[in-house]
């Protein structure tokens, strides 16, 4: 699947009305994708949709928790009454709760794992017959460095993110002669809004979420004979510790 085809491809991105999520959705719309947007609030999504149709690009999108097998289900079924199908899929959705592990709630816990790694699965697993009915295709799971470097405070992301890396390894090897092909990027330190942290002065030395939007669009445009299966995608000059 190479980036010049793309203007035959229907790309989902989960968690796409803003940061990261938002560029790959805009990366793939310049491509030629036509790219569904889905995240919670229907509000955002409706807006989404507007901007980038209102840009000349081909947007669709509905509203999901991908928390609720329930609504990732009706969310496939959007997509193969309103598109051509489904060809690639980019999870992208995901949350941060932080805090100390004595402090931190069995509600939290469970709102970071289940949207960060079993709305992954719940996604993939619901995507698999809509991507097989077009021949095969793509999952691209956006993890983490924090999915092998764990941290003071990050008991649940860290979690989610070492448990998104193994489920999408073990996805690669079930897939790929199904002639699905599975990666995931793992970013640093990117400049987005994130976890309630507002982006501002002093972030120049970050990534920028068009930075991981560039790596998906990196794996896309691969011959169909290779497959970059991670990427691991690091601020260049991080503040040096003094």
């Amino acid at each position: 699947m190479t980036e010049e085809h793309l203007s035959e491809k229907v790309a989902l991105v989960t968690g796409s009305t803003r940061g990261i999520g938002r560029a790959i959705a805009e990366e793939l719309a310049k491509a030629g994708a036509t790219v569904v947007i889905s995240a919670r609030r229907e509000k955002d999504v409706a807006e989404t949709v507007s901007q980038l149709r209102t840009e000349g690009f081909r947007a669709l999108g509905s509203a999901c928790d991908v928390r609720s097998y329930e609504e990732v289900a009706s969310l496939m079924k959007f997509i193969a009454d309103e598109a051509p199908g489904l060809d690639i899929l980019v999870n992208n959705a995901g949350v941060g709760l932080f805090g100390h592990i004595s402090e931190l709630t069995p509600e939290s816990w469970n709102q970071v794992i289940e949207t960060n790694l079993t709305g992954v699965f719940n996604c993939a697993h619901a995507a698999i017959p809509l991507l097989k009915e077009r021949g095969g295709g793509a999952i691209i799971n956006i993890s983490s460095l924090a999915g092998k470097n764990a941290f003071r405070g990050g008991t649940a992301y860290n979690a989610s993110k070492f448990g998104l890396e193994g489920l999408s390894e073990a996805m690669m090897l079930d897939l790929r002669y199904e002639n699905i092909k599975v990666a995931y990027v793992m970013p640093g330190s990117v400049a987005t809004d994130f976890a309630g942290r507002a982006p501002g002065d002093g972030d120049d030395w970050r990534l920028s979420s068009k930075d991981v939007a560039d790596a998906v669009m990196v794996i896309l445009a691969q011959d169909h004979r290779a497959l970059t299966s991670r990427i691991e995608l690091r601020p260049f000059q991080p503040p040096q510790k003094k």
